[in-house]
């Protein structure tokens, strides 16, 4: 007898139906599995048999034909246990016919309890947009699914609950949709911009990064607060909208890093270290092509600290991300695009022994060694980081200080007033959302430059030996800075601001 029930396979972040056909004839006892299948689905057979005679069932001593199709899509992933045990059992007449509305996902353990797998949300989605309706799912990728309207999804602890589901016989409730708002609202950051102490022109310039989308390179000796004011970043960044939170959410839960609530509602902020590869950084692998730390830190920070340290071909690599927003990995078995909507915000020591224009302490560095360890950063990179600057030593006053200091709420209302201003400028942009994202047509449109600042600007361009690109990030700053002083045209003051964030550029040429 025939029958079919229907999974879904990934291809990056996109579920692609799979239809799970099984025959089963009288012949040599002998169990194929066909389609594609890669070591984990090879070897459920195992879990599959002890899963069914556990659940009190009897697995067919026939010969047993399971066909994944469409059979050149390659199948990953423990998530077919499930719908090639039911589809087992209806094909040997121990459950009746019925049954093929239900898309199935879940790993089966031995003693036929469901476990979880990852990808989830991304399959939910998919499968919806797809006009499928209802979806059999282990009972631990609840939360998970818990927050997408309009379907029926069944977390179910085992087997032979899933099978009383398709039968009918068993009434079980579909999972409660939660509220994304009530998620994000018990949610908080462990920082603030309050507890940094001194730093007026960094905490600036990080206000300026985040509400224009812009990169941002830290700059100074060790021990001057650059970590914390990285982290303080997403702690001034808008909230995440449910779409966004979507949208990263789909990338952690299949990469398996998705926490217990189910939806990820703060910003992301990722740190590789500086041993990082290129295929952990950018994503990639052998078989199965993983997102990398730049895709998880979608719609949220990518901290690099001591940038220098990094493997040149890993900085590199990050060129092309962070000009276009997504990243394309190539294979043999084919090419998927992740996104990768990051600020990129790196630190480094001025030199190799840190203390390079430190007040207090010597630097036992050459010149040579300097532009050596400054060199590791490309020119085509550094072009990309739209402000660089310099974090000063903190004073014992300074940090003894016990006035309050501006909160992260504050600098947030500033920020979220400027990307309004830039949503209603940009509505009629497509793929356009912050300053950062413009092209030449629409710095052309929106940044019309008086005569005295091209002067300023002309005069930054000859004097740093700017590029191109680096003169039009200047102009993509300059229109944050005016968004902040809710401007509507750029003035000279906003430019001179702007070419002051290019303090590597400038400080190159003292040595």
């Amino acid at each position: 007898m025939l029958s079919k029930m229907t999974s879904y396979a990934l291809i990056g972040l996109d579920g692609v139906p799979v239809e799970v056909e099984t025959d089963i004839n009288k012949g040599m006892v002998r169990y194929e599995l066909v389609g594609l299948p890669d070591a984990a689905v090879k070897e459920s057979k195992e879990r599959i048999f002890s899963a069914i005679r556990n659940s009190g069932m009897r697995f067919p001593v026939n010969k047993i034909t399971v066909n994944l199709a469409p059979a050149d899509i390659k199948k990953e992933g423990s998530h077919y246990d499930l719908p090639i045990a039911l589809s087992i059992l209806r094909a040997s007449e121990q459950l009746p016919e019925g049954g093929e509305q239900y898309v199935a996902l879940g790993e089966l353990a031995l003693d036929g309890t469901l476990r979880p797998v990852t990808g989830v949300l991304a399959i939910l989605i998919s499968a919806k947009n797809a006009g499928r309706k209802k979806f059999i799912i282990p009972s631990a990728n609840a939360n998970e699914a818990s927050f997408i309207e309009g379907i029926e999804v069944y977390a179910l602890k085992n087997l032979k609950e899933a099978c009383e589901l398709v039968t009918g016989t068993a009434e079980f409730s579909p999972v409660e949709v939660k509220k994304f708002d009530s998620v994000k609202s018990a949610l908080s950051y462990n920082t603030d911009m309050s507890l940094v102490k001194g730093q007026e022109v960094a905490k600036r310039a990080l206000e300026i990064a985040v509400a224009g989308g812009h990169n941002i390179l830290l700059s100074g000796p060790p021990g001057t607060g650059k970590t914390m004011l990285a982290r303080c970043i997403p702690t001034i960044m808008p909230d995440m909208t449910f779409r966004e939170a979507l949208e990263v959410t789909k990338i952690l839960s299949v990469s398996g890093e998705l926490g217990k609530e189910g939806i990820v509602a703060l910003r992301p902020f990722r740190t590789p270290h500086h041993t990082a590869t290129t295929v952990s950084l950018c994503g990639g692998g052998n078989t199965k092509i993983k997102a990398g730390e730049i895709s998880k830190a979608h719609r949220g920070v990518l901290f690099m600290d001591e940038l220098p340290e990094y493997s040149k071909s890993a900085l590199e690599a990050l060129r092309q991300p962070l000009e276009d927003g997504k990243i394309t990995i190539t294979r043999a078995g084919g090419a998927v695009t992740f996104p990768a909507d990051f600020i990129l915000c790196a630190s480094m020591n001025p030199c190799p022994c840190g203390n390079y224009g430190s007040r207090t302490k010597p630097c036992t560095c050459t010149p040579s060694q300097i532009r050596k360890y400054r060199g590791k950063i490309s020119g085509p990179l550094l072009d990309r980081i739209d402000l660089q600057v310099e974090v000063d030593e903190v004073g014992y006053d300074d940090l003894a200080c016990s006035a309050p200091a501006e909160s992260s709420a504050d600098v947030k209302a500033r920020v979220e007033r400027a990307r309004a201003i830039q949503r209603e400028r940009f509505r009629e942009e497509r793929g356009i959302e912050v300053n950062a994202d413009m092209g030449e047509m629409q710095i052309k449109k929106y940044c019309s430059l008086s005569g005295e600042c091209e002067g300023i600007l002309r005069s930054a361009f000859e004097r740093l030996g700017l590029s191109a690109r680096a003169r039009s990030r200047i102009i993509k700053v300059s229109r944050t800075v005016a968004d902040l002083d809710l401007s509507a045209q750029i003035r000279p003051e906003h430019v001179l601001e702007a070419t002051g964030y290019r303090n590597f550029d400038s400080s190159s040429d003292k040595l």
